[in-house]
């Protein structure tokens, strides 16, 4: 069987494939997919430096670069894209990463996981501020667009002075949650960020990892996700329109999916080996980021680089944003899962997605 990192060392060579082609001009669509491809192990190595460098500065700042670089994929695709006006796409990216997270990585996790033991266990009382928080993150997305359909002659300006207060609060309540994980209740969280190998047993010693070849190696990598992000963005048009397939289908579908992928693998990895707790911590998690962090980010940073960016979201992005919240924190309340819960997240998620690639193109 493949395991991961070989999986990842075969998908490197679609760096110089993208790179190639974009250099020689090749069919949009080849560049799009190699692109793609590309950035699944980069987002894996980046991840896998934070986890090591985080050993070595100890669990504060450890903490606080997992909390940072969480999501640097999916920030820096992200950026890319409204730094190039598609700013459909990156909101689009946004609501696909909370429902990608929550809908699909949980309910895998929870679906394998439960195959191999009967019901899993994890704290019920996380998952209870997870989702207080989650929902505080849906009515952060809903007023702005409550207030653009509701007040007649609301302009551009005023709707984008409005998301960017929205999201400083936002980024105060995930300094607020950071502060609450990694200093005031630190206990309600010590499973959470358990190794995910087994215990090497008394007397054997660890060995501490290299903390300049790992930040080289989250330097290299950070700057290969831009690049490929570039490349992207830059054949994302051309390629969606060969493929068939809207904006909308590939930045709530598509994208999440590229940029969480290394994600996806721990989360399952995790459940597999009946560690749950840490499990639904990826995921939940993940969700918390973007909504609290990487969003109001992008709204901020649109307002200084000319691209606004608001948060009046598609409507319909609203639904299966809430739907995923919902539904996500019925089944987790309990801090019980088992497969046919699992199963039921899979398929919300996949009937959320038949809805997304026939919903009609709107200009």
């Amino acid at each position: 069987m493949v395991n991961k990192n070989t999986l990842f060392g075969l998908l490197l060579i679609f760096i110089p494939i993208s790179i190639a082609g974009s250099f020689l001009h090749w069919d949009g669509t080849i560049v799009f997919l190699s692109a793609c491809l590309a950035i699944v192990p980069l987002a894996g190595y980046m991840g896998e430096a934070t986890e090591e460098i985080a050993v070595v500065v100890g669990p504060n700042i450890g903490g606080l670069m997992n909390a940072t670089f969480g999501n640097a994929t999916e920030l820096i695709l992200a950026y890319v894209a409204l730094k190039s006006g598609l700013i459909d796409v990156v909101k689009a990216t946004i609501t696909g990463s909370i429902i990608g997270n929550l809908l699909l990585v949980m309910g895998v996790s929870m679906f394998l996981g439960g195959l191999r033991y009967k019901e899993q266990e994890f704290q019920p009382i996380t998952a209870r501020l997870n989702a207080s928080a989650m929902n505080l993150a849906v009515v952060a997305i809903l007023l702005p667009t409550a207030v653009q359909y509701t007040s007649a002659g609301v302009g551009e300006a005023v709707l984008q002075r409005l998301s960017v207060a929205v999201a400083l609060v936002l980024i105060f309540v995930y300094c607020l949650s950071l502060l609450f994980s990694m200093k005031t209740h630190t206990y309600l969280y010590e499973v959470g960020v358990a190794d995910l190998d087994e215990d090497p047993g008394e007397g054997v010693k660890i060995e501490m990892p290299n903390l300049w070849l790992w930040v080289a190696v989250l330097f290299v990598v950070t700057i290969g996700v831009a690049v490929e992000s570039e490349l992207l963005v830059e054949t994302l048009e051309e390629a969606t329109s060969e493929l068939g397939l809207s904006t909308l289908f590939t930045g709530v579908i598509l994208l999440p999916i590229i940029g969480n992928a290394a994600e996806h693998a721990t989360a399952v990895t995790v459940a597999l080996k009946n560690k749950m707790d840490l499990s639904v911590s990826v995921a939940v998690g993940s969700s918390m980021q973007i909504a609290l962090f990487v969003a109001p980010v992008l709204v901020i940073a649109g307002y200084f680089i000319g691209q606004p960016m608001d948060l009046d979201f598609n409507p319909f992005e609203l639904v299966a944003v809430a739907v995923a919240v919902w539904l996500a924190n019925s089944i987790s309340n309990d801090g019980r899962s088992n497969w046919l819960e699992g199963m039921l997240l899979l398929a919300t998620y996949t009937v959320l997605a038949l809805a997304f690639y026939f919903h009609p193109v709107t200009s």
